[in-house]
């Protein structure tokens, strides 16, 4: 199959390129940078400059792909509205091309929603807009699927949003949490989490969502800890009123209880994580050792 990725460089994209390479796929990358372009052929990957941004450049690489997975986003938190609104032009704009082709269409998604379905009475929060897009795809031919990623994708190296919370602690000297931790997050390797994405190009039923998820109901408290310890530093509460000047943009997910579940998808798609879970890639990888 000849697939065309977005995001093709980054910490889950390269993953996923390469799990699709070596189940004999042919990528395209869209690459924003000489650099991403430079990183993307070395992996073997034929490069495409452009961004999401590039509406022509996504037609013309949608309609010569025989399935696109979109997992570009721009990080520019202090934008995030912007980013999704660009993030669902470009769904609109791909999904137009695919409409009557029963082409697969996967497409990374986020938000607070932790269920295996999309709430549609959540489609004013920033990216379930563009998921719910893609559902609606399905009914106009086009094999969708939304993949919504745990908070914590992890491998040896780096782990997801505990890395800015790494950063936070460093420049606080404290390793906080809100209220009494024991709100959750979730985690998935990134191994497992790109073998998703692939099953999905692959199989996934038209308009079907996949959560990718490991461990569905970490501790924040229990993350706090595990920082603390390796930094070397106090852990502690956070009062809610001082959350946002303490975490800054992170206070709008740090104090959620996003507990997630998976058996659904395990069973829908045949994916069954295997990879180390988080803890253990926080106490012997290399996220720590330049700290």
């Amino acid at each position: 199959m000849r697939v065309f990725v977005t995001g093709a460089s980054g910490f889950i994209g390269s993953a996923v390129t390469s799990e699709l390479i070596s189940n004999g796929h042919e990528i395209i990358g869209l690459a924003r940078s000489d650099e991403s372009a430079e990183a993307i052929t070395k992996a073997g990957v034929s490069a495409l400059r452009g961004s999401l941004e590039d509406l022509d450049i996504l037609k013309k690489a949608a309609s010569e792909a025989d399935g696109v997975i979109n997992l570009g986003f721009s990080q520019d938190m202090s934008n995030f509205a912007q980013s999704a609104l660009t993030e669902l032009k470009a769904i609109e704009t791909i999904g137009e091309v695919l409409k009557k082709t029963n082409r697969p269409f996967v497409v990374a998604s986020g938000g607070p929603n932790v269920s295996e379905m999309i709430d549609p009475n959540a489609s004013t929060v920033p990216r379930v807009e563009s998921a719910l897009k893609a559902i609606e795809l399905a009914k106009h031919g086009v094999r969708t699927s939304v993949v919504r990623s745990a908070q914590c994708v992890h491998d040896e190296n780096k782990v997801g949003l505990i890395a800015p919370l790494v950063d936070i602690a460093k420049k606080t000297g404290v390793s906080g949490y809100i209220g009494d931790g024991s709100n959750h997050w979730s985690a998935v390797h990134r191994i497992d989490d790109a073998h998703l994405f692939c099953l999905a190009i692959e199989n996934a039923p038209a308009g079907s969502v996949l959560q990718a998820v490991a461990e569905g109901a970490i501790e924040i408290r229990e993350i706090a800890e595990k920082i603390g310890q390796h930094l070397n530093l106090p852990v502690k509460s956070i009062p809610s009123d001082e959350a946002e000047k303490h975490f800054g943009w992170l206070s709008r997910v740090i104090g959620a209880d996003l507990i997630a579940s998976s058996e659904r998808t395990q069973r829908l798609i045949n994916w069954h994580p295997t990879h180390p879970d988080l803890f253990y890639d926080m106490d012997h990888g290399h996220f720590f050792d330049n700290i």
